[in-house]
């Protein structure tokens, strides 16, 4: 079975940026900049009937382009942090067309996500880095 999300893909340009923030944090397994991308919903791990139900139901989605900013770095897990990102903006055509797509894909008969919706970049992710090093890490960066 495929695992599956929806997502916005990052600009090359803007890819390569963000890239520079590789290195520095022992025990991050850091993401290849062609695989950055905002995740909209994450579908898991569905069968090929329901991935072709989501995407028929995905497809009829139009929207008009929106700009989206990083607003700094930070990590996700608290006290064992599982992840470094940076944040993006929630500007409302974002928030739009992730709540239709939640709408849309709940209609087929998917479960509800149940995470608030925080949208950003995965830079890294992290095994065996102390929340100390990954705070180091962030005010390293000053962002």
């Amino acid at each position: 079975m495929p695992r599956l999300f929806t997502g916005i893909e990052i600009p090359v340009p803007i890819a390569q940026q963000l890239s520079m923030l590789r290195g520095g944090l022992p025990g991050a397994r850091w993401i290849d900049a062609e695989n950055y991308h905002i995740t909209l919903r994450f579908l898991g791990d569905i069968d090929d009937t329901t991935a072709s139900e989501a995407a028929s139901a995905l497809a009829g989605i139009r929207r008009g382009a929106f700009d989206l900013r990083f607003d700094g770095l930070t990590s996700f897990g608290g006290r064992k942090p599982r992840a470094v990102v940076a944040e993006t903006s929630m500007p409302q055509a974002l928030m739009d067309l992730q709540a239709e797509q939640e709408r849309l894909l709940r209609r087929i008969g998917l479960e509800p996500e149940v995470r608030k919706y925080i949208p950003h970049v995965t830079l890294a992710r992290l095994r065996q880095s102390s929340s100390r090093e990954v705070a180091d890490y962030l005010a390293a960066r000053g962002l």
